[in-house]
């Protein structure tokens, strides 16, 4: 193989990792970032078959009691947040929503439940399979699994929240029949971020409009399409200026393949909010989607100068927009840097879009090291076949040290 075929094989790698075959899944309300525009379905409910004895009367020893956690999230000031807050376990640095926040920053959730309490995934946790290793969430630790007390040794609770750090609780040595009271979560801002996933403007909505945006949220929770779009609707009649409702009508009407309308209430978001940034990254995704590589690189741009550290995904989609506008250079840079922020390696795919861009560059030694890196994160994503066979060609290019040596 020459260096000109493989490069045109590194290519059609390239578009299979930018096309996506499904609709991505955005964050839950208040989580720190989401990668595409569409509403995830929540976990049906799972009926629990307990075991029992001969005389079919419930061992004791084997009925798993409830694990009730109750809390606050606050921001370091003492106020609540301004949106609701995704809450989540921390388990092995494997994060799992729990709970959102209310009005008041209070939270529950009963961890021994499968019903996920009504929770949608966040950004990270539904494209986990997907984008990098499907083995990574295979511990029966989770919501919609069932907690037990010894699944939380080595855990915390956090509040999950773009542009904040989170203080954690720990919950190693907290077991089903403590005071469920777990204290208060303290969120604090980062100075270098502007751009968040909660809108200042929604502190500022009539009561009228906040009441049609909770009961939109909880149709959605339902897949109540319909009854959730004419609840945002009426909230954004009410307060034009109201960003998360028409975020969240956004991605009712995406749902609802209604792009066009989508992309249109995504405009009024940011128009409300220029530095609310949940709408750039919907926008960009659809962008994606439809190979738009310079609209995607623009939202991207933009989503990165107000959020820099929160959004891994987001590094991930510039980098691949730029590598099919040619633009190496920023494909790498952007590569590199999603790499450093994912630092659990939920998006590997940035691994082997920055091992292409080095193939390209003809870095042959830096592709395969990036190719093997993916492999190591996703050794079950789809394409590992694909990729081992790759990464014996771009070998075959890289020079034995004791050649090297005599030249």
């Amino acid at each position: 193989m020459t260096v000109q075929s493989f490069l045109r094989g590194s290519f059609a790698l390239a578009l299979s990792i930018a096309v996506f075959g499904q609709t991505p899944k955005p964050p839950a309300p208040g989580s720190g970032g989401s990668p595409t525009p569409s509403v995830p379905s929540r976990p049906g409910s799972t009926p629990t078959n307990m075991p029992t004895n001969p005389d079919n009367i419930p061992n004791p020893g084997l009925i798993q009691r409830p694990i009730l956690l109750v809390g606050k999230v606050m921001m370091d000031d003492g106020t609540p947040p301004p949106d609701s807050v995704t809450v989540q376990l921390v388990c092995r640095a494997n994060p799992r929503s729990i709970a959102y926040t209310d009005s008041r920053g209070g939270f529950s959730a009963d961890l021994t439940s499968r019903n996920n309490n009504g929770v949608m995934m966040d950004a990270t946790e539904s494209w986990s399979g997907s984008m990098a290793n499907p083995n990574s969430s295979g511990s029966r630790s989770g919501p919609g699994s069932g907690f037990s007390e010894r699944d939380l040794m080595g855990c915390a609770l956090q509040a999950s929240l773009a542009g904040f750090r989170s203080d954690q609780i720990n919950l190693a040595s907290h077991r089903s029949m403590d005071n469920p009271d777990v204290g208060t979560i303290i969120l604090h801002r980062l100075g270098n971020v502007e751009g968040l996933t909660i809108s200042a403007t929604s502190r500022m909505a009539p009561k009228e409009a906040q009441k049609a945006f909770e009961k939109g949220r909880n149709e959605v929770k339902k897949q109540k399409w319909d009854n959730g779009e004419k609840e945002f609707e009426k909230a954004v009649a009410a307060y034009p200026k109201y960003a998360a409702a028409w975020f969240e009508l956004g991605l009712v009407q995406e749902e609802k393949k209604d792009e066009e309308a989508a992309r249109k209430s995504y405009a009024q978001a940011l128009a409300a909010d220029s530095k609310f940034v949940s709408p750039l990254l919907s926008l960009a995704a659809m962008s994606m989607r439809e190979q738009k590589w310079q609209e995607a690189a623009d939202y991207t741009s933009r989503l990165l100068q107000l959020n820099p550290v929160d959004f891994p995904q987001a590094w991930y989609f510039s980098s691949v927009a730029n590598y099919y506008l040619k633009k190496m250079d920023a494909a790498e840079k952007s590569a590199r840097e999603g790499i450093s922020r994912d630092t659990i390696h939920k998006y590997a795919k940035m691994n082997q879009v920055l091992g292409i861009v080095l193939a390209q560059k003809q870095d042959f030694t830096g592709a395969v090291e990036q190719l093997k890196a993916y492999l190591r994160y996703a050794p079950m994503a789809p394409d590992a076949d694909q990729v081992k066979k790759q990464i014996a060609e771009v070998e075959k290019f890289i020079a034995p040290p004791e050649a090297a040596s005599k030249q």
